[in-house]
């Protein structure tokens, strides 16, 4: 046992920008405190001219955790649009107390339902806001009645998927790439195009898979869950398909430096990490992070089983990553995180404190484990 402790300290490997708001996390000490300023970024302490008046639709699950914190350190008044079913703040994991109360001093909340269009336009209208950030948008509906409440909005900062782009094989996709209309994000094509349509001041956000602390989707707690227990992980194919992810910080830091930029209007931004990953280097980036022992990797051909409504593997079973640098050309974005420092910051501040999103669920794999032996 002691052994095993000592080998994983020995790999974790400690992510100097683990924090939420200011405080430095490794697994055993928090040893010193850096706030996280996104680069690029101006920070406001204090209400001045420029100040919107924002709503965030969204905003209590996981990206808009971390971006209503930093509208809010760069002086802007920003509500949170819900049906109130979480608690519209949390203290977070690194956040000091202090911190947390200046921010759930300062968050507002208008609860309601987006499908219902009369209170949408009622109560929108009633507060008449400079900037809406829409982070769980799915369909064009959705936003017609906002777009009909507020006429003189400035920005309608939409929440895309890189999801949308037609399959390819000239990869990275980039953001004039020809589009899936068939595809299921279909929803947020239909947005980008009713938002033009209506002469609306937008940018759209192409994140493509989203991963850090509070991540509600099962990405890199799919791995850590089995690398906790001990199992093989099981991985389609020859595991070198290749990927990407973006850490959700860098995400939220991208949102923010659209607000107000005359170069993100009507434009279009794929934002993800620097590099990309094979699904085999995924598996082992997330074993540093955890300080876990190299893992066992199983390859097998999806096609030889039948799985059911159950999803095997987190990632769709082929090659998907984005071009970048037109966020960085335009926006002057760069990612904060590499992958294995991400998925550090992702493990000590979620993971590895004991909490997740969904119990693990080994089915899937106990079915290929079983026919891998059967045919050894």
């Amino acid at each position: 046992m002691a052994a095993t402790a000592s080998l994983k300290s020995s790999l974790l490997l400690p992510s100097p920008i683990s924090d939420f708001s200011g405080t430095a996390v490794s697994v055993s000490t928090q040893k010193r405190r850096r706030s996280w300023q996104p680069r690029g970024a101006k920070i406001q302490v204090s209400a001045a001219a420029d100040s919107k008046n924002i709503l965030v639709m969204g905003g209590t699950r996981f990206i808009g955790v971390f971006l209503s914190r930093l509208l809010i350190k760069e002086g802007h008044q920003v509500t949170l649009f819900t049906r109130g079913k979480a608690p519209i703040t949390q203290q977070l994991p690194g956040e000091s107390d202090a911190e947390y109360a200046e921010f759930s001093s300062k968050v507002q909340h208008l609860k309601g339902d987006r499908m219902d269009f009369e209170f949408v336009k009622t109560s929108l209208a009633a507060k008449g806001y400079d900037v809406l950030y829409d982070i769980n948008g799915r369909e064009a509906v959705e936003v017609e009645p906002i777009i009909e409440a507020l006429p003189n909005l400035e920005q309608y900062i939409y929440c895309s998927s890189a999801g949308v782009y037609l399959k390819s094989d000239l990869l990275p996709h980039c953001e004039s790439d020809v589009v899936d209309p068939k595809s299921r994000h279909k929803g947020k094509l239909e947005t980008e195009s009713l938002l033009t349509s209506r002469g609306v001041n937008w940018t759209s956000i192409r994140p493509v898979y989203i991963y850090g602390p509070l991540n509600y989707n099962p990405v890199e707690e799919w791995f850590f869950h089995r690398l906790k227990a001990g199992r093989p992980i099981p991985i389609p194919g020859a595991g070198n398909q290749i990927t990407q992810l973006g850490h959700v910080k860098d995400l939220a830091t991208a949102f923010n430096l659209v607000l107000g930029n005359p170069k993100a209007s009507q434009q279009i931004f794929n934002i993800s990490g620097a590099k990309y990953v094979t699904f085999d280097g995924l598996a082992r980036a997330c074993a540093k992070a955890g300080g876990f022992p190299e893992p066992e990797l199983v390859h097998y051909n999806p096609k030889d089983f039948d799985f059911g409504k159950k999803k095997a593997f987190p990632f769709r079973d082929q090659h998907f990553f984005a071009s970048i640098e037109k966020a960085r050309r335009e926006l002057g974005w760069t990612p904060q995180f590499d992958l294995v420092e991400g998925l550090t910051d992702s493990y000590n501040l979620d993971f590895g404190r004991g909490t997740f999103r969904k119990a693990a669920d080994f089915t899937t794999d106990d079915m290929i484990l079983g026919k891998k032996l059967a045919t050894v």
